[in-house]
């Protein structure tokens, strides 16, 4: 019985992150200034990589970790990147 509700919740975890990619990607499609649509960009890569941990507690599978991993580290240094140029103009010194 407990496998059940765990793959039930699992399911329903999944439902709802996509769900809210979807939601992500209005703001950063039609964001009327360049600060909204970093920041559904960086709600977009939060939620895929919390995706592929719930798809790597479904699986069993490690490389579902290390893909997040990745998507995270990546997520972060666009971010950051992305604040550097809208504040200055410039990404490298």
């Amino acid at each position: 019985m407990s496998t059940t509700i765990l793959l039930g919740a699992i399911t329903v975890a999944q439902i709802i992150l996509v769900i809210a990619m979807i939601f992500a990607t209005i703001p950063m499609l039609r964001g009327p200034h360049a600060q909204d649509r970093i920041l559904g960009l960086d709600t977009l890569y939060s939620n895929a990589m919390l995706l592929m941990l719930v798809f790597g507690l479904r699986t069993s599978n490690v490389l579902y970790f290390e893909i997040a991993l990745i998507i995270g580290a990546l997520g972060f240094v666009s971010t950051v990147a992305l604040a550097k140029f809208l504040m200055r103009g410039e990404v490298i010194e």
